[in-house]
């Protein structure tokens, strides 16, 4: 699995969910709906910088504060292909693989990043190219791979118990 996108960059470390996907938007629940939303709190002219095919880059820890689900739907739904960045907060990362959104570690690559840079990523080697420049970032495990390529938890867990889907 390739993944390929045009940077738009968030370079401030700590970025909670809470500006991400404010709180009064929760009870949005249908992903087309959710984009509009998205970076609310944060800096609402990020929405203008989607293209389709984007890669968020963020700094560390990103993702921090609640567990909000609607951030990687949001995201996703918005056009975003994958989350690259220095570190992750934990809850969010797994949120991100669960709803099937890729997030990548590489704090090397982070830094070469420009906004509108080229970016390029494979999850299973670890390879981010910027530029035509490469990095290395840690490869994903298979299982989360597996998660990806079905689209997110619930329909990987689909694919594996038919009875529960009937």
């Amino acid at each position: 699995m390739s993944i390929q996108g045009t940077a738009i960059v968030i370079a401030q470390d700590n970025v909670d969910t809470d500006v991400l996907y404010p709180g009064r938007f929760l009870s949005i629940l249908d992903p087309a709906e959710m984009p509009q939303y998205l970076f609310e709190g944060l800096d609402p002219s990020l929405r203008d910088q989607l293209v389709g095919d984007t890669i968020l880059v963020a700094c560390e820890n990103f993702g921090t504060g609640s567990s909000r689900e609607n951030v990687p739907t949001a995201m996703k739904a918005a056009g975003i292909r994958c989350v690259l960045a220095k570190s992750f907060a934990r809850i969010f990362h797994r949120n991100c693989i669960n709803l099937g959104l890729p997030a990548i570690v590489c704090p090397a690559a982070v830094a070469a990043v420009q906004p509108g840079a080229s970016v390029r990523i494979e999850p299973e080697t670890g390879s981010v190219g910027v530029d035509g420049r490469v990095f290395q970032a840690q490869p994903l495990p298979q299982f989360m791979l597996e998660l990806l390529a079905a689209g997110g938890l619930v329909p990987w867990i689909r694919q594996r118990l038919p009875e529960l889907t009937g």
